[in-house]
């Protein structure tokens, strides 16, 4: 079975989710900090009318904090049902991928369910981390989302 990766950079390191969670990329704007929020989350923007959660992926992986600037994108991902941006460096390419090369993430001490990678496969001779959405987002549940008053 083939499934399309939009590929992305997180400092060196490229990483992939599904073309279907992903519903834009926009420039890097400048986030409104929530109080008492995890320490990846940088905060919210206004997305035409909807307050949108942002994290910083880097932090999210434990690679360190983004320090973000004019280089950097957010994807809006849709995670369940709600609707999510993740701050990265760079957005590569629509990737193809046969689901029989993805290669499950080598156990590394962690508890399977703390596992925020579906896989790893090769684009084009480079190693492609496959995030697991539903993982990643599980304690972003705090974070409401919500429309913004007219």
């Amino acid at each position: 079975m083939v499934r399309q990766l939009i590929t992305f950079q997180v400092g060196a390191q490229c990483l992939g989710v599904d073309i279907m969670a992903t519903r834009e990329i926009r420039a890097w704007a400048p986030t409104t900090p929530l109080p008492h929020a995890a320490a990846y989350v940088r905060g919210v923007v206004n997305l035409r009318g909807t307050v949108l959660p942002v994290i910083d992926l880097s932090a999210r992986l434990g690679w360190g904090d983004t320090d973000p600037s004019a280089r950097h994108v957010i994807m809006v991902l849709q995670i369940g049902d709600r609707p999510h941006g993740l701050i990265v460096d760079a957005v590569n390419d629509i990737a193809s991928i046969d689901e029989n090369d993805v290669q499950p993430p080598p156990p590394i001490g962690m508890n399977a369910d703390d596992e925020l990678l579906d896989g790893i496969t090769s684009v084009d001779g480079q190693m492609v981390m496959i995030l697991n959405l539903e993982r990643l987002a599980r304690d972003f549940g705090e974070i409401e989302v919500a429309p913004l008053a007219a």
